[in-house]
């Protein structure tokens, strides 16, 4: 029978890194390794991908030049606290730009629940996919894609790269600072007991509390004042309807 491990503190010498040259996705790579038997805490780095995805199934852009990676995990918290570690990878992909960035540089904050934003404006992918396997293992895929050099064309959102900041930096030099960043925030996350200070450091970091906004859910839309995230995580929006709690939906602002 699958089960979560006892929890201790996560350290970089956890991880293993295969670095791949191209793939159609690093996510459908990861688990097929997953299918196949891996045991996880594995990182997968590609330098293009040919079928690279975000949310919703969009396709995302994934030439040469940009950070292309995913991490699995494998058995590695309750699935009921699966919903509040985006914020936690948030947090350490938004410490690892903010540690490349040069001073007096543009802010860099996060938008609910994970996406990186240079000057409000986008600047990383993040997509979490789950399966369970047949040997009845809970596989987690941490999907990050960071824009480097390249600037994919974004018909929702405005964009931007590292290179439009001025920063210059290789995808292998970048990957190592995730690498240690990730291991952090998963410690702090601590399979969802560390919530509390996850979410902490979250309101800190983000982008647009206070402000008008709209919710794009599958069904409809909601506007309404950005009020904030409870303590699970959950966006709350204060609205003509009173204050709801949403768990997932595309924020846009304005």
């Amino acid at each position: 029978m699958s089960g979560v491990g006892k929890a201790r503190r996560i350290s970089i010498d956890d991880f293993r890194h295969v670095p791949l040259d191209e793939v159609s996705s690093t996510n459908t790579e990861a688990l097929a390794r997953a299918r196949a038997g891996d045991s996880g805490f594995l990182w997968i780095t590609a330098e293009r991908q040919t079928g690279g995805r975000g949310r919703r199934g969009r396709e995302w852009v994934s030439e040469r030049g940009n950070l292309y990676s995913s991490l699995l995990l494998v058995d590695f918290a309750p699935t009921e606290e699966l919903s509040s570690l985006p914020l936690a990878v948030a947090l350490a992909v938004h410490e690892t730009i903010v540690s490349v960035m040069p001073p007096g540089s543009a802010t860099v904050d996060i938008k609910w629940p994970n996406d990186v934003l240079i000057d409000r404006r986008k600047t990383s992918g993040i997509l979490l996919e789950a399966e369970r396997l047949q040997d009845g293992r809970m596989a987690l895929v941490i999907g990050i894609g960071i824009n480097i050099r390249a600037r994919p064309d974004l018909a929702q959102y405005p964009v931007t790269s590292l290179a439009d900041q001025g920063v210059s930096i290789s995808p292998q030099e970048l990957f190592a600072r995730l690498y240690v960043a990730m291991a952090d925030a998963l410690s702090v996350w601590d399979r969802g007991r560390g919530i509390a200070e996850i979410v902490a450091r979250w309101r800190r970091v983000a982008c647009g509390i206070g402000e008008k906004i709209t919710v794009n859910l599958p069904d409809r839309s909601i506007s309404g004042i950005f009020s904030g995230i409870d303590d699970k995580g959950l966006l709350l929006l204060d609205s003509a309807a009173g204050t709801l709690s949403i768990a997932a939906g595309d924020v846009f602002f304005g």
